[in-house]
């Protein structure tokens, strides 16, 4: 009796891993052409294969947060190797905005999980603008962002949790 079990077990398992993934799948081929990128992003986190869309929304705002810490670190460390003033007020301007983001992002993942989708929307946005806001600062001064990189990716990451929030917040019926 206990095999018979222990084998239902192994079977739920097995379908209810492959519905997860193709969750994973269906909401990657919305992406058209980024279909590959959207698949490579999720799997920097081992959890995205087991959760809902839900799921989805939220890992997707805690990789884009670990890209700001991220990137507010590299920040920290130019702002300590490179002593040009010229830079200095760019770099702590995007000081104050990904920390901002980070912050938002946080609020994020909150509000999906509570189901305030529009809201996590408005914060995933302002999220997403960080990069451009910053590379501005830096052009004000004539300087090429040495952030860029990071901003493109972060921009990108950004991008994906707010589709991936805004499709879930499509598909949520309407309130009563």
């Amino acid at each position: 009796m206990r095999s018979s079990q222990a084998l239902s077990y192994l079977v739920f398992l097995l379908l209810a891993s492959s519905t997860y993934a193709s969750v994973l799948e269906d909401t990657c081929r919305t992406f058209g052409a980024d279909y590959d990128y959207c698949i490579k992003f999720f799997q920097s986190d081992k959890d995205s294969a087991t959760v809902d869309k839900r799921g989805l929304a939220v890992i997707s705002t805690r990789i884009a947060r670990a890209a700001a810490v991220s990137t507010l670190k590299r920040i920290a460390a130019l702002k300590a190797a490179d002593r040009d003033k010229k830079i200095q007020g760019p770099l702590a301007d995007c000081d104050a905005k990904y920390t901002g983001a980070v912050n938002g992002l946080d609020e994020a993942a909150r509000d999906i999980a509570a189901g305030k989708l529009q809201d996590a929307v408005t914060y995933l946005g302002y999220a997403l603008d960080v990069p451009g806001s910053c590379d501005e600062a830096f052009g004000e001064v004539g300087v090429n962002s040495p952030l860029a990189a990071e901003g493109y990716e972060f921009a990108r990451e950004c991008y994906v949790a707010r589709f991936v929030t805004t499709m879930l917040s499509a598909s949520k019926p309407p309130r009563m």
